[in-house]
């Protein structure tokens, strides 16, 4: 029997939240079904942004040096893996890639460090690019420092930092087996102290991290309570070097239909298809575009993306036209 995929959507539309069970119907689908389960996501995606796709472009401000033990993330302090080792990058260099995301059409500019959280020297540079970058571009700017004191979110939302990105990356109950040296609560607190000084929240997930279904709609359950105005949905390109080294890379169809779920969870919400989505999608990717509304155009922090005019050449081909403005078209 086929799920009635399409009734779903409008009763998502018309405010109704889907059930754990049916959460759980949408990762558990038939390959068969895919096309019609992605059909309702864009009857979702389309009533809150039509065909619109925004892009977000990342700085790597400070690589390695981390002393977190994230078993993903090749700068961890527990990583062998080869990555480039810097302190934080001036202003300067902030300033240079505030140029390239605008040459890339990004409409959001994503400045992320490594480290349990940003030094007070840190955010000031941050800050002092962050006023620059507001005068020479329009453009919406992100930041990603971790654990945020709640007089430095301050700082950053007076100089013009509009979102800030801290993921919960995982499910609550799986969260033990990804990091220590950090709670899950210490996440959700540092989401809470970027809203709390009128900043945007950013928070996503990892897929692929050997969670279970039942953990993939936590999360997207988990994000919908702190109300994260963007979620990028990452899946784990599993790094040589790292604890998750050799974990299996995604069946794409799969990473479809969580997209999917996410749209389905949190409807009204920037979904963003974000690391890994090059080797986890591979020829699938523009399909995912039915469900999400963002992507990242130009390299990841340790690893490379597809190029950035095959993405304008996707979103060309797909029918759909780059976003500049994240408000919503429709509202119920």
């Amino acid at each position: 029997m086929v799920n009635d995929w399409f009734g779903m959507a409008e009763r998502v539309i018309m405010g109704e939240e889907i059930t754990d069970e049916e959460a759980l119907s949408i990762l558990d689908s038939r390959d068969e079904e895919l096309l019609l389960l992605l059909q309702g996501a864009y009857k979702i995606r389309h009533h809150y942004y039509g065909n619109k796709v925004k892009l977000n472009m990342i700085i790597n401000a400070k690589s390695g040096l981390c002393p977190e033990n994230c078993g993903y993330c090749a700068q961890s302090s527990v990583s062998e893996a080869p990555v480039d080792k810097y302190t934080f990058v001036n202003e300067l260099s902030l300033l240079s890639g505030a140029d390239q995301a605008t040459k890339l059409n990004a409409g959001t500019y994503c400045i992320v460090a490594s480290g349990r959280g940003p030094s007070n020297r840190e955010v000031d540079t941050v800050a002092s690019a962050v006023k620059e970058i507001k005068q020479r571009y329009d453009l919406k700017v992100c930041a990603c420092m971790g654990i945020l004191k709640p007089e430095q979110a301050e700082k950053l939302k007076e100089a013009g930092v509009d979102r800030y990105n801290h993921n919960i990356n995982t499910s609550k109950a799986h969260h033990p087996n990804i990091t220590t040296s950090h709670t899950y609560d210490d996440r959700v607190h540092t989401v809470e102290t970027a809203k709390s000084a009128g900043i945007s929240p950013c928070s996503g997930v990892i897929i692929g991290m050997k969670e279970s279904k039942e953990d993939v709609i936590d999360m997207a359950r988990s994000l919908k309570i702190i109300d994260a105005d963007s979620i990028p949905v990452n899946f784990l390109h599993a790094i040589d070097g790292t604890p998750l080294e050799g974990t299996e890379e995604l069946d794409p169809r799969y990473c479809l239909k969580v997209l999917a779920l996410f749209r389905y969870m949190n409807p009204m919400k920037e979904i963003r298809i974000s690391g890994g989505r090059e080797v986890n999608l591979r020829s699938l990717q523009p399909l995912g575009l039915y469900a999400a509304n963002s992507i990242f155009v130009g390299d990841y922090l340790t690893t490379e993306g597809q190029e950035s005019t095959a993405d304008h050449k996707m979103i060309e081909d797909l029918g759909f036209e780059i976003d500049y403005n994240e408000v919503p078209e429709k509202q119920i």
